[in-house]
């Protein structure tokens, strides 16, 4: 997560998109590759193995979630009692996935970007006529295909990889970056999204990584301690915690423990 990573991604993100759009066609042909015009379909989504790898896709990324989130579950009843998860690590994971793959991706761009997914345009026997990923006017109502949702997901594993040991850092983006593009790859097998679905979904999501990184560990006037993120939802939770335990006739903690 320094400099250099940051440039390279939003290169990456330039030149993607200055491409294809340029020359739409390209994704139109990435995605004839998993197209059959014998039978007009995707035939790979009618694979049960690939649908179920898709599902534990989404499992494996939001398995990452979950403690920060019963962390949080615990500490709203017990709030005298430290938190279960360090508290930088739990702003980090939830405020990145919420934004990524939450409010930027299904809240914004895919409520509001009717571009249609490659299995419903006309290109791959559907009725709706295809748009370029810069092209916000396209036949689609709802859930649409830009950008990928499951794409932004698969990549947000590049956060928990972010708070990896120095020593298995490397590791861990490799593996992040391999699980999103399997992933993302799954998705344009399946005809659910388009090559640039996909990539700017992970681009999108690296850059909110990278900026919620530095904003949270790396820069000066801006980073927190853990014990800070402790003890303000210690006092954001002591007193449902007190009014609780009079109701129940119980005693109170003089002082919460952070």
């Amino acid at each position: 997560m320094n400099r250099t990573g940051l440039f390279i991604g939003l290169a990456l993100w330039l030149v993607i998109g200055v491409v294809f759009g340029l020359y739409p066609e390209l994704d139109l042909k990435l995605a004839s590759l998993f197209f059959d015009p014998e039978t007009k379909t995707f035939p790979l989504k009618l694979n049960d193995w690939a649908g179920f790898a898709r599902d534990a896709a989404m499992w494996v990324a939001w398995a990452f979630v979950a403690p920060s989130i019963v962390a949080l579950v615990v500490k709203m009843f017990r709030p005298d009692r430290p938190l279960l998860v360090p508290g930088r690590t739990i702003v980090f994971l939830l405020v990145t996935i919420i934004l990524s793959a939450g409010i930027l991706t299904n809240l914004t761009f895919k409520t509001y970007w009717g571009r249609p997914r490659p299995v419903v345009v006309t290109e791959f026997a559907g009725d709706q006529q295809f748009v370029p990923w810069w092209d916000p006017r396209g036949g689609c109502a709802r859930n649409c295909s830009f950008f990928s949702g499951e794409g932004a997901t698969a990549f947000w594993t590049l956060a928990p990889a972010a708070l990896a040991p120095p020593a298995w850092r490397p590791l861990a983006y490799t593996a992040a970056v391999v699980f999103g593009a399997v992933t993302s790859g799954l998705r344009m097998a399946f005809g659910g999204h388009f090559f640039t679905d996909v990539s700017i979904a992970g681009l999108v999501t690296f850059v909110v990584i990278w900026f919620g990184y530095a904003l949270i560990y790396r820069w000066p006037r801006t980073r927190f301690s853990d014990e800070a993120v402790d003890a303000a939802l210690t006092r954001l939770n002591m007193p449902a915690y007190r009014l609780r335990q009079r109701l129940f006739g119980r005693k109170t903690s003089a002082e919460p423990s952070v």
